[in-house]
Formats: C-alpha cells, structure tokens, sequence
C-alpha cells in the first residue's frame, strides 16, 4: 500500500495547487477590474474639470497652423471695437508718402509737442489705384490695387502705438482706373459714345450705377478690417467740371442729382453703421452756404443725416473774388473760414436727426497768398469758435513746415 499512499497524496497535492492558482488569478482579475475602474474614474474626473483648456490647445494649435498668427492675435480683432469719439486733429499723406518709413518717422517727431493727433492716407486716390495689395476678388480680378503701401496693417499698428488715429481716405466717383477696366460702369459721352472725361482727362464712375456702389463698399469695409479708425470719402458727387451737357449717366432716370447722391450717403450709412470704425464726408466749401447742390449732388444737410462728420473743404483760396466782399478771398482766412463754419454749424444745428458733426478741411498751402503758421491759427480760430469738432489740413505735396 505504500506505494499507493504517494499516489493519494500526489493528488491532494495537485488539487490543493490547481485551487490556489484558480484563487490566484481570480484574485488578479479583481486586481486588474479595479485598477481599469481607478484608470476611467481619473480620466472621466480629468476630462470635467480640463476639458476647456485642452481644447483651447487644440484650437490654438489649429489656428497657429493654418492662419500663422497667434490665437491672441485672432481674439484681438474679433474683438475690435469702435473708439471713443475723439477731437480729431489730423495731417494728410499720400500712399507715397505714407510707404515712406522715413516720412513717417518725420510725422511722428514732427508732432511731437503738437496737438496734431490724426494722420489722413490715401488708400484710393484721384486715379483709382488701391495703394495697397487687396484681397477683395472683385480688385484682384480687375487689377485695379497695387503694392505701394507694402505692409499696411504694419504702419497702421505703428501709428497706433503712437497714439495716433488713422484715416482712409477713399475717393469714390473719380476713378479713371476703375472705369479703363469697367467701362460699363463709367460715365458716358453721349456725343461720342465713348467714355466721358472731364477737363483734366479723367474718367468718372457712373454715381447711379450700385455696382460702383458696391466697388467702394467692399474697398471700405477691407480698410476697417485692416485696422483704420475711420473712412474719410471723397468725390462723393457728380462730376463739377468738363463738357458737362455731354455726360450720360445709366439710371438718372429724371430724378435730382441731390437724390441720388443722398441715397448713397444712406447706403454707405447703412452697410458700415456696425462696423468699428467712423465715417466722414468731404464736401465743396459752398455746401454750408448754398442751398442748391451745385449740380454735384452735394447738400450738406443729406450728408448730416448719414455721417459722423462732414468735412467741407473750406479753402480760402478756393472762392471767387468778391466773396464777402473781399477782393482775395485767400488773404482773408479768418473771415472765410468763421462765415463758412457759422452758416454750416446752423445748417446742421436745424436739422432734426441730424447725425454728424462738422470737421473742415482747411488751408496749409500757398495759393492766392503765402500760408504762414499765423495763416493757419486763424483759420484753426475761426473753426473753434464756430462749433468745429477738430480739423484736417491739407497739402498735397504733404510739404508742412507748421504743426498747430
């Protein structure tokens, strides 16, 4: 029998090995249950209370990748809003001059110790050209931009760091450049069927054509969006000058030019009102005193009630001998401009609704008489004691030797 004890207690022994394995990896599973059970409660735990700055991650890294500009960058002009209205006292510059960093680093010390605040530049002058390389599809199309201004949200973000306000200036109905591309939409010579010029050669868009309309309000909304405080139009009227009984306009149709060009003021009015920037209208100087719209279209009262400012170019070179009685209208600053800013600032003041506040154009160029600093502070004076929110001077050399 012995030999069949060992058999028996072989396999006692064997069971009892079999059932601590058995309670052995029943005791590993529970074990790995557990530590699978910990490793979901850590990450559904992590995830609640995470969750938002890792997909800020995600979404920075994103937006890094495809827009190559920082997240805080995209936030900043998202967020962009109008500024606080301010007394703007401004200077204007050319593109040419504005691409300049060297004309630019002489504005900026050039002001110092000035109360001037604000800079004017041309981003579509009296030819047309864009001055910059838009991305509108319409301009890429036509070709009507260019790179003279080659980094333009660069030297508006300078200018800001200055303190400075920035205005676009935008001329809209003389355009020979957009209407050598688009002749449809010009101007017609009505005896020759071709384009109309005025005495100086230009073409003129046609001021009752929308798609013209639209041309420019695309070209203004891009502006804002690049980080100018302000679009300052210019030209907005009919033409003033040329073979005039020989103009040709596609939807005249029997209405006033005042109409149309008030239906303008209303458009721009309207399609801008939410973007974050002002708006501004240049006008001829007789607009605060003449009634009429001078068979350009321009009554002061229409652009009050849809603008910011209107900005009559009040230069005393610029009216006839014998206004006022004055034999050289352009020797007399003070008087000129204080009758125009007074009968433009009753104007407005009569006006129910009305929007905008009047900002001049004024003289810093010679021509009927040599334009001191003295020449300028007056006109300046004249402005201020007739209810004048700021002023913009003008040189079109952009030559000034005399900061206020």
């Amino acid at each position: 029998m012995p030999g069949g004890f060992k058999i028996l207690k072989y396999l006692l022994n064997y069971k009892k090995f079999q059932l601590n394995a058995y309670l052995m990896k029943k005791f590993l599973l529970i074990l790995i249950n557990i530590s699978l059970l910990a490793v979901i409660a850590i990450t559904i735990f992590y995830f609640a209370t995470q969750h938002t700055s890792i997909f800020a991650e995600r979404n920075n890294y994103a937006l890094n990748k495809t827009l190559n500009v920082s997240i805080r960058e995209v936030l900043k002009e998202t967020k962009r809003e109008k500024l606080a209205e301010i007394e703007v006292k401004g200077i204007y510059f050319t593109s040419y001059s504005a691409a300049s960093s060297k004309k630019i680093d002489w504005f900026l010390n050039f002001i110092k110790d000035s109360e001037i605040n604000a800079v004017v530049i041309d981003i579509k002058d009296y030819s047309g050209k864009i001055s910059y390389t838009s991305q509108l599809e319409m301009v890429r199309q036509l070709e009507t931009g260019s790179k003279t201004i080659k980094n333009l949200p660069e030297l508006i973000e300078k200018l800001h760091d200055q303190g400075i306000y920035v205005i676009a200036r935008q001329t809209v109905f003389q355009d020979p450049e957009l209407t050598a591309k688009k002749p449809e939409w010009a101007v017609k010579n009505s005896a020759t069927g071709g384009l109309w010029h005025d005495y100086k050669g230009l073409a003129w868009a046609d001021p009752t054509n929308k798609q013209v309309w639209q041309y420019n309000l695309e070209i203004a909304k891009e502006a804002i969006s690049l980080g100018f405080d302000e679009i300052n139009f210019d030209y907005i009227r009919f033409p003033s000058d040329g073979p005039m009984k020989q103009m040709k306009f596609a939807n005249l149709e029997g209405r006033a030019k005042h109409e149309v060009m008030k239906n303008f003021f209303e458009y721009l009015h309207e399609n801008l009102k939410d973007e974050p920037a002002y708006i501004s209208a240049d006008l001829f100087g007789f607009t605060t005193e003449r009634i009429d719209d001078m068979n350009i279209g321009q009554i002061i009262e229409d652009a009050a009630l849809y603008f910011d400012y209107v900005c009559p170019m009040v230069y005393p070179s610029h009216y006839p001998s014998g206004h006022l009685n004055l034999k050289n209208p352009a020797a007399h600053p003070y008087e000129v401009v204080s009758h125009a800013m007074k009968k433009g600032t009753e104007r407005i003041n009569a006006l129910e609704n009305a929007k905008a506040k009047i900002r001049p154009w004024l003289q810093a160029f010679d021509m009927g008489a040599v334009y001191t600093p003295a020449m300028i502070d007056l006109q300046i004076k004249a402005s201020n004691e007739n209810s004048g929110f700021g002023y913009l001077l003008w040189n079109a050399r952009n030559v000034y030797n005399y900061a206020p």
